[in-house]
C-alpha cells in the first residue's frame, strides 16, 4: 500500500476484553493499554529484545523497582511437550494448563493435565522441566545439556533465540529483571515465538494484587489473518488502569500526594503588571527544556499561584517582582521546603536544574 519495509508504532487507547471481567482484580470489560509494536523483518531477536528493553524503562520510568519481565519461548514449550511425548493434538490443551502455574498449585494443573487425556509419566516429565527456577543465559545453557531435550528442532531454534535474546539485552544495559521462566505460556492463539510478561512483586507500600501488568511477544502470523500477507511482527501492552491502580496505593501508603502534571517550575509575579515578564521567563525556560508555567490571569495573587504548585504537585517556583526586576534577580522557591533564595536571572535555568535535581536525589534517599 505504502511500501513501507518496517514500522514502529504505539498507542494509548480503550480497548474491550471478551473474557468475564474481574473487577477486585483489576479487570474491566473496557480498559486503557498502552501498545508498542515493530513490524517488517528483523535479524532474529533484534526487534524483540528492543521491545523486552522498553517495557523495563516505562516500569522503572514510573518508579517501579519491584517487578520481574518473565520471558519464554513459544517453540521451546512445544520442544518440551514433544520430548514429554505429548501428541501434537494435546499442545494447546497442555500449554494451557502451564500458563496457570503462577495461579495454581502443581497438583491442579496435573489433574487438569490428567483430565485432558495426557499420562501420568509425560506429566512428571512435564513437571521436572517447566518448574525449573528462573534464571538468564544460565538456563539457556542448563536447557542445552539437558538429555531430555537434545536432538529436538524446536528447542534447539529457541534455545539459539534466548541465548542471542540475553546477549542483546546485556548490551543495550537491560536491568536484571528479565528471567527466564519456563512455566511462562500465554497467548496460545496467535504468539510464534518470544513471549514476555511483567509482574509487580508485592512490597509493603502496596497490597494490592492485580496480576500481570503487561506483555508481550511475537506474532509472525497474526496480521496474516487479516491480509494476503504474513508480516512478522513483535510487541508489547501496558495495562494503564492496573498500574495506576498501583501507583495510587503506593502514594497513599507513603502519605505522597499524586503529582497531576508534568510541569517543573512555575512562574509566579509578586505584584501586578507583571505578565509580559512572566512571559519572557516562561520563554527562557522553555528554550532550555525545562517544563515551565504560568497563570493565564494577567495578575493573579501571589498565593493563589503558590497554592496551585502545592495542589498539583510542582515543585520549584521562580518568583518576579519589582525588586528581582531591579536587580536583574529571581526568586527561587522550593514548594515543600517553603525555602527562598535570589539567583541570578541569567543563570536561573542552571540553577532550577541543580534544585531539581537535588531533590531528585532527596526523594530517592528517601525511597530507599
Amino acid at each position: 500500500m505504502n511500501k513501507l519495509q518496517s514500522m514502529r508504532r504505539y498507542q494509548i487507547g480503550p480497548v474491550y476484553r471478551r473474557d468475564q471481567p474481574a473487577m477486585t482484580r483489576g479487570r474491566y470489560r473496557e480498559f486503557y493499554q498502552c501498545d508498542f509494536d515493530i513490524a517488517g523483518e528483523s535479524e532474529p531477536m533484534l526487534a524483540d529484545s528492543e521491545c523486552v528493553l522498553i517495557l523495563t524503562e516505562v516500569l522503572s520510568g514510573l518508579g517501579f523497582s519491584n517487578y520481574t519481565v518473565r520471558v519464554n519461548h513459544r517453540l521451546l514449550l512445544d520442544g518440551i511437550f514433544q520430548c514429554c511425548g505429548v501428541s501434537e493434538a494435546l499442545f494447546r490443551p497442555i500449554c494451557s494448563a502451564v500458563d496457570k502455574l503462577d495461579k495454581c498449585s502443581w497438583d491442579e494443573v496435573a489433574k487438569e493435565m490428567s483430565d485432558k487425556g495426557l499420562a501420568d509419566e509425560p506429566i512428571e516429565r512435564i513437571r521436572q522441566l517447566v518448574l525449573t527456577p528462573r534464571g538468564g543465559a544460565d538456563l539457556v545453557d542448563q536447557l542445552r545439556e539437558n538429555p531430555a531435550l537434545k536432538g529436538n528442532a524446536m528447542v534447539t531454534q529457541a534455545l539459539d533465540d534466548m541465548s542471542r535474546l540475553f546477549r542483546y539485552l546485556c548490551l543495550l544495559g537491560c536491568p536484571d529483571q528479565v528471567r527466564f521462566d519456563l512455566s511462562l505460556a500465554r497467548g496460545l492463539d496467535y504468539y510464534t515465538g518470544l513471549i514476555y510478561e511483567a509482574v509487580l512483586e508485592p512490597t509493603p507500600d502496596c497490597n494490592v494484587t492485580v496480576g500481570s501488568v503487561a506483555g508481550g511477544g511475537r506474532y509472525d502470523k497474526l496480521v496474516g489473518m487479516f491480509t494476503k500477507k504474513d508480516i512478522p511482527c513483535v510487541g508489547l501492552s501496558i495495562g494503564v488502569e492496573r498500574l495506576f491502580t498501583i501507583l495510587e496505593q503506593m502514594h497513599k501508603a507513603k502519605e505522597q500526594k499524586i503529582r497531576t502534571t508534568a510541569t517543573q517550575v512555575y512562574v509566579c509575579s509578586a505584584q501586578k503588571n507583571l505578565l509580559e515578564e512572566r512571559l519572557r521567563l516562561c520563554g527562557q525556560l522553555w528554550r532550555a527544556g525545562l517544563p515551565a508555567a504560568h497563570s493565564l490571569r494577567s495578575n493573579p495573587k501571589l498565593l493563589t499561584q503558590f497554592q496551585y504548585c502545592e495542589d498539583t504537585g510542582v515543585p520549584i517556583a521562580l518568583i518576579i517582582g519589582e525588586s528581582e526586576l531591579r536587580d536583574n534577580k529571581v526568586k527561587l522557591r522550593c514548594i515543600a521546603s517553603r525555602k527562598e533564595r535570589l539567583v541570578d536571572r541569567d543563570s536561573c535555568v542552571d540553577e532550577v536544574r541543580a534544585e531539581l535535581a537535588s531533590l531528585a536525589a532527596a526523594q530517592q534517599k528517601t525511597e530507599q
